[in-house]
């Protein structure tokens, strides 16, 4: 993890008279599973929208693998090695899960790659072999966070921005989201996760960024966050080891 994958320089958006992101700077290091954490309306999302393309930038640089991302669209950061998983999953519910899957390995990154053995890979990844050709309609809420995660997987990406994949989740879906998103890293995909299960971060994550009200207040190790006063004061409340399961 000697390297940056992703890199943030005064990265700021400003809808007319509300900025939502200030000044922001982030180092994400290649091969690491690094998150995202702070407060509902902190700006994450707005965040993950400026990195996708979604948005564009009011001011600062968004660089991956070097090169300046910002006069790229959406589609193009995906080509070159972008993909996201979002929080609310929306497949083809007529299709089975495997044809989505599909889809995703045939509009990915450009390259050699057998788009079926692509699949496959992902799919053993998510734990969704068994229900490769069920219909994506009437998965459980579980088996669709699978299904995002491997539908952004089989695009092939380096980096994949995984938005609150265990949020709704039970204890035992958690965990095998949790490992799920190391088997991505494992597999030379660097993640990028927003998630508000403190558990899940502090034991998945190898450094996590804070924000509040669109402002950078930390960032560091899972114990170095966790213990410091301006992230405990405006998302944890208290100090994560006193806080009751």
């Amino acid at each position: 993890m000697s390297e940056n994958i992703l890199s943030g320089r005064g990265v700021t958006k400003s809808f007319r008279g509300l900025t939502a992101i200030q000044d922001v700077d982030f180092d994400v290091p290649a091969g690491a599973i690094f998150g995202l954490i702070g407060p509902n309306g902190a700006g994450k999302s707005t965040l993950f929208n400026l990195i996708t393309g979604y948005y564009p930038l009011t001011r600062g640089e968004i660089r991956f693998s070097g090169e300046s991302i910002s006069p790229l669209p959406t589609y193009r950061r995906n080509q070159i090695g972008i993909a996201r998983a979002f929080q609310i999953s929306k497949p083809f519910p007529a299709l089975t899960v495997r044809e989505n899957v599909r889809v995703g390995a045939m509009f990915g990154r450009p390259g050699g790659s057998d788009p079926e053995k692509v699949v496959d890979e992902a799919l053993a990844i998510a734990g969704l072999e068994e229900l490769a050709d069920r219909t994506a309609e009437g998965l459980t809420v579980g088996s669709l966070r699978k299904l995002e995660i491997a539908r952004a997987y089989a695009t092939r990406p380096s980096l994949l921005l995984a938005d609150e994949p265990c949020a709704g989740l039970n204890p035992t879906e958690t965990e095998e989201m949790v490992n799920c998103l190391r088997k991505v890293r494992d597999r030379g995909t660097t993640v990028w996760l927003v998630e508000h299960d403190m558990k899940a971060v502090t034991s998945i994550c190898d450094c996590i960024l804070v924000i509040d009200a669109g402002q950078k207040i930390a960032e560091g190790t899972p114990q170095e966050v966790v213990a410091d006063p301006k992230v405990i004061s405006a998302y944890l409340g208290e100090p994560l080891e006193e806080q009751v399961d």
